[in-house]
């Protein structure tokens, strides 16, 4: 399948989705190991291929195994064939993770502090980890990481869950990320906090005025908590607004504050 285009393997998936299908009727009962060898042999490499990636997306990951293979309960001597239908692991939980040993333990706290700021940076396990951890602190909860990043449902989770599982095999004590007792806002607290900063208000007034941390204003005012309440949500400032900022006010720009001042002094003189 390497040698199609994407658009040629979204094509060829289509083509196989009635014979993914139809595979699932026959291995549901329609049918015998004939009869899945009849449809498999009608099928060149590539469709095959094709065919197991239908079929794997066919599949929710995240559901139960006893839910997903549970009908399997007991072959033709009585002996259980699939974990039963009080599994309660998720198929995702069966999937062998690959041998890799954990990442350098070293943090780069400006990776960090990025990432939990929302902007683009590649970080190690540890520094996502440790990024995780502020993100908790704040009263995020890790699905909204996902939000702050932009990032798939589940997409922090299956992450955190990875990292805990190499450290369950190293031996070592995986950090708690225990979410903090958080405080619970109203739609008019939302909103009104919202306002509030869209007028002016800075975000330690603000906490102040609540009992709570600035980060927990600011993950409110950018949308991070409480998306579904209206409001006015701060955007994101991007790298080169910051740094036209800072430019402005320490003088290195043409149109700085310090420049502005220099260029009234002449004038007056």
């Amino acid at each position: 399948m390497n040698t199609l285009t994407a658009e040629q393997r979204g094509d060829l998936a289509e083509q196989l989705l009635p014979v993914a299908a139809h595979l699932a009727v026959l291995v549901h009962g329609d049918g015998g190991p004939e009869d899945v060898a009849e449809v498999l042999a009608g099928l060149d490499d590539t469709q095959k291929n094709a065919l197991i990636v239908v079929l794997a997306g066919l599949v929710d990951p995240e559901q139960p195994v006893g839910k997903a293979l549970g009908w399997l309960d007991f072959n033709e001597n009585g002996h259980l064939t699939v974990p039963s239908w009080s599994e309660e692991r998720s198929v995702r939980d069966l999937v062998p993770d690959p041998d890799l040993a954990l990442d350098d333990d070293y943090i780069d706290q400006v990776a960090v502090t990025k990432f939990v700021r929302g902007f683009p940076v590649e970080v190690t396990d540890a520094e996502f980890l440790a990024a995780v951890q502020q993100c908790v602190a704040m009263e995020m909860t890790i699905a909204d990481v996902n939000t702050m990043r932009g990032w798939p449902a589940r997409t922090a989770e299956n992450w955190v869950n990875r990292i805990r599982k190499r450290y369950q095999r190293s031996g070592r004590v995986f950090p708690s990320l225990a979410q903090p007792s958080m405080r619970q806002f109203t739609e008019g607290e939302v909103v009104s906090i919202r306002e509030r900063a869209e007028a002016g208000t800075t975000d330690v007034l603000l906490a102040v005025d609540y009992g709570v941390n600035r980060e927990t204003i600011r993950s409110i005012v950018r949308g991070l908590r409480y998306a579904e309440y209206g409001g006015p949500i701060r955007k994101t400032r991007s790298k080169e607004s910051l740094q036209a900022s800072r430019e402005y006010m320490c003088g290195h720009a043409n149109k700085s504050r310090a420049a502005g001042s220099k260029i009234e002094l002449k004038e007056a003189a």
